[in-house]
């Protein structure tokens, strides 16, 4: 299983961005994803998660703001991020359970900054 993103860079507060994660190697449908993220001098969190059924879940900080998402047929997970503020500032990770593994994602850096 290979989990591959694209997205991020540097974005004005209030503005917006969208994250992709690739998966390879197992049916996005079938399993729970999540997009974590990691501040400087921080731990790695959970910010948003979706179930095999489609049902999502986001974190108070992100909630109204991000979206998680997933398209089936191209096996790709998707955070669109909207209204981002100078403290959303992170490496973005996603992650995938399947089975008693996790697999995840390479990390991609989001800047908010003006």
């Amino acid at each position: 299983v290979q989990l591959v993103q694209s997205g991020g860079g540097l974005v004005q507060p209030g503005g917006s961005l969208r994250l992709s994660c690739a998966v390879t190697g197992a049916p996005v449908s079938l399993y729970w994803q999540g997009w974590y993220r990691q501040a400087p001098g921080k731990e790695r969190v959970l910010i948003a998660g979706i179930r095999s059924d489609g049902q999502r879940n986001h974190e108070d900080p992100v909630r109204g703001r991000f979206t998680i998402s997933r398209d089936d047929g191209g096996n790709v997970v998707y955070l669109q991020m909207n209204k981002l503020k100078p403290e959303d500032t992170a490496v973005y990770y996603c992650r995938i359970v399947v089975g008693n593994l996790e697999y995840w994602g390479q990390g991609t850096q989001v800047t908010v900054s003006s």
